[in-house]
């Protein structure tokens, strides 16, 4: 037999919440773009999911102030890089803020490119096209049509996060 719980529903408190998500651990990626006049613009990101298969469309969640999310913004057009084990200085310097993170990492961008693609820490890149965003609190969530995936190192073991610390897929298991 169940008992009803009588619970107070309130708001939770930051460090609470950071608690929770830190238990459910995720992949990481670098999300990129430019801005107009076409300097690199990135940051680290665990907030990536998919949405639909037809039309291909994926979301993340990005901080918002950030000058990343304004390139993003303004371009319409991003790119995801799902970071490998041995990306995990990429994760860390994206994350950082630092003014020169570009200078600092091989990438690269072809013509087709929504944003710059990280081939020395990045599994696979996606490039998207924005259909859509919404302000979620101090975040903006932006959803994006994958127009094209480029596989870098596929047989590299994803990137994790999760309990406040990096950590890669176990070996052995199969993608």
């Amino acid at each position: 037999m169940t008992r009803p719980v009588e619970a107070t529903v309130e708001s939770a408190q930051a460090d609470d919440f950071r608690s929770l998500m830190s238990g459910f651990p995720t992949g990481v990626v670098v999300v990129t773009t430019f801005d107009l006049e076409g300097r690199p613009r990135g940051m680290t990101c665990s907030s990536l999911c998919s949405v639909a298969l037809d039309p291909p469309t994926l979301l993340v969640c990005m901080r918002q102030g950030s000058a990343t999310l304004r390139a993003l913004e303004q371009r319409g057009s991003f790119a995801v890089n799902l970071l490998h084990g041995g990306g995990r200085p990429v994760a860390e310097l994206f994350a950082s803020g630092s003014p020169d993170r570009f200078d600092r990492v091989l990438w690269q961008a072809g013509l087709a490119a929504a944003g710059p693609h990280l081939p020395d820490a990045a599994r696979t890149v996606a490039d998207c096209e924005v259909t859509g965003t919404k302000a979620v609190g101090d975040h903006t969530v932006v959803f994006g049509e994958v127009l094209e995936v480029t596989t870098h190192q596929a047989a590299a073991a994803p990137l994790m996060y999760g309990l406040r610390r990096y950590s890669t897929w176990p070996q052995g298991i199969p993608d």
